[in-house]
Parts: C-alpha cells; sequence; structure tokens
C-alpha cells in the first residue's frame, strides 16, 4: 500500500508518515520500482501501536523505546504520564479558575482584566507580606471580587492575611457572604473554621443564621468561633458550645463573658444558670474545671450568681473556695443588677 493511500485509511498525513521513516519508528517494508514507499500489514499495524501510544501522551521518544526495547516494561513509563498529566491538569483547572473569576467581575475593559489578574498574582504569592499587601492594596482601589475575596481566605493559613481578607470581605457585607457561606459545607474541618471566622465578622440577618448553623458542626474547632460570634449576637443556640468551651478550658474567659451578656436576657439567665450548676455537679472531682466555671459565675447578673459563690466559697476543695470567696466579695461590690 502506498503511502497515500496510507494516509487515507490511518488518518495519519503523509508528512507525519515520513517523519516516522526518518526517526525509525515506522519505516515501510519495501519500496516500488519508482522508488515510492510501500507500506505491508505489519508496518499499518505499527502505526497504528504508534498512534495507540501517543494518545496516552507519551512523546516519539518514548514510543520508539517502548516498541523497540523487548525488555520495556510500561509500568514506570505509565505512572510518570499520570504524574505528567495530573500536573497538567492541574494547571488547566488553575486557568480555568482564573477565567472564571474575571468572568464573575464583569470586567469594563482590559485594564480591569489586568488589574484582577495583578490580584490574583498577589494572592497566589508564596510571601504572606505581599498576599497581605496585596489585599490591603486593592482594598483602597476599585472594589475587588467578593468571589476572589472568599475564596482566598477559605484556603489562607497566615493569620495576618486571613485578617487583612476578613475585613475586606467585611467592608463588602452581605455581599461577601455567598462565597463564604459554602465553606461551611467542605469536607476539611480548617476549611469550615475559616468560613465561620470570616462570617463572624460580616454583618446582617443572613450571616447570624449561617452561624447559628455551624453550631452543630461535627467539629469543635468549628462550633466553638461559631458559638463565640453567634452568642456575641445574643443567639440562644450558642449556650450549650460556650459552656462547654469553659468546662474544656478553651477561650474560656472569651466564653464567659459571652455567657454573661446572654444572662443579661431574663429569659436566658435561668438556663445558662441551671447549665453551669450542672456542670459544677457533673465534674466535683475536677478542681479546675469547677475553678473555670465558678469564675464563669461571676460574669453572671449577681442576684443570681451570688447565693451559688457563697455556697461554693465552702467547697471542699480549698482553691475553689478560694476562688469563689473573692468573686462573691467582688459581686458584693458590684451595683445591683
Amino acid at each position: 500500500m502506498l503511502i497515500g493511500e496510507v494516509a487515507r485509511r490511518s488518518g495519519v498525513s503523509t508528512r507525519m508518515l515520513r517523519h516516522y521513516d526518518s526517526l525509525g519508528l515506522v519505516r515501510p517494508t519495501g519500496r516500488t520500482v519508482g522508488g515510492y514507499r510501500e507500506y505491508a500489514p505489519a508496518d499499518i499495524r505499527r502505526i497504528f501501536h504508534v498512534e495507540s501510544l501517543r494518545s496516552l501522551g507519551l512523546s516519539l521518544r518514548e514510543v520508539g523505546r517502548a516498541l523497540q526495547d523487548p525488555a520495556f516494561t510500561p509500568a514506570e513509563l505509565v505512572g510518570a504520564l499520570i504524574r505528567r498529566t495530573e500536573a497538567r491538569v492541574r494547571r488547566e483547572q488553575e486557568l480555568l479558575d482564573r477565567l472564571r473569576t474575571v468572568d464573575a467581575s464583569t470586567p469594563a475593559g482590559w485594564p480591569d482584566v489586568l488589574r484582577i489578574v495583578e490580584l490574583l498574582h498577589g494572592l497566589g504569592s508564596p510571601s504572606a507580606a505581599r498576599r497581605q499587601q496585596t489585599v490591603l492594596a486593592s482594598a483602597e482601589e476599585v472594589p475587588v471580587s467578593t468571589e476572589l475575596l472568599a475564596g482566598a481566605v477559605l484556603t489562607e493559613s497566615d493569620p495576618n492575611v486571613a485578617g487583612a481578607l476578613r475585613w475586606a470581605l467585611a467592608r463588602a457585607g452581605e455581599d461577601g457572604l455567598a462565597g463564604v457561606v459554602a465553606g461551611l459545607r467542605a469536607a476539611d474541618a480548617a476549611i469550615r473554621r475559616r468560613a465561620v471566622l470570616a462570617i463572624a465578622e460580616i454583618p446582617g440577618d443572613d450571616a447570624s443564621a449561617a452561624l447559628t448553623g455551624a453550631l452543630t458542626d461535627p467539629d469543635a474547632a468549628v462550633r466553638r468561633p461559631a458559638a463565640l460570634a453567634a452568642g456575641a449576637r445574643g443567639e440562644p443556640a450558642a449556650v450549650p458550645v460556650l459552656v462547654d468551651m469553659v468546662v474544656a478550658g478553651v477561650n474560656d474567659v472569651d466564653a464567659a463573658e459571652v455567657l454573661g451578656s446572654l444572662a443579661l436576657d431574663a429569659a436566658l439567665a435561668d438556663r445558662i444558670m441551671d447549665a453551669l450548676a450542672g456542670e459544677l455537679a457533673a465534674h466535683a472531682t475536677e478542681p479546675a474545671v469547677r475553678i473555670r466555671l465558678t469564675q464563669a459565675l461571676a460574669e453572671m447578673p449577681a442576684h443570681l450568681a451570688l447565693g451559688v459563690l457563697r455556697e461554693l466559697a465552702g467547697d471542699p476543695d480549698h482553691a475553689v473556695a478560694l476562688v469563689a470567696s473573692a468573686l462573691a466579695g467582688v459581686l458584693e461590690e458590684r451595683p445591683t443588677d
């Protein structure tokens, strides 16, 4: 079969067939009287073998090695191809994400596109200082895509950069909420926690509702900042988590202060006092826990806490008794609630 017919049947151009011949990949078995390449059935099968291997991403050199070396084992080369393809897919996904970010910002012209691309480069810098500077500088110019800020705050691990991103999102108000709320559904608890910290700085009822929803998160590292933020907004559902924080000794001072603020609502005060008293009874042999609970009582309205503190002043544990006695004295001097 002559080269033109082979090209028509195989879909490989005559130019590429000649290139294969020059590389020694597929050499025609014979030549016609006129010197034209003449391919035998075995040559055509080899052409299809070459094309099949190329479709896997092998270079022509790798194809030649695979076909010429009888001892060649594909496992190592296929593994390298997988890694190479995964890297290419990641690059393509990054490009797609970048294009979608530009599109979402509805640029009015190429200067806007260039500014967004510059912002993306800055946020992708390995330098935390550069990322922080990028966020702060962009906030002083034209508004930045809240979708871009939300995506960055959910992945940022540096506390200073994350703080700048949360500040920028808070400036956008509820416009910055949608992208961050999506982070609450992430499988990674670290991302959900970052989402909660960002939502905590965004005003509005929708943000408060998102924080309330996070109170049931399976990870305590997510529930606890949600409770501090939701409780500060007056959400009663935060009470159990806040009490648990006091018991666990995790941000217990902050949790006690928020409980004290919530207890100013008469409808919640008894509920909070009952919860603290219940934990005191449950941890009768754990002085460290009882001291934290005693300190939390001092944040409650004096008319509710004084009686309990006076009882604790006679606690069998000397340290608990001393703390309770001192705090009772402080509340006695406090103006009546």
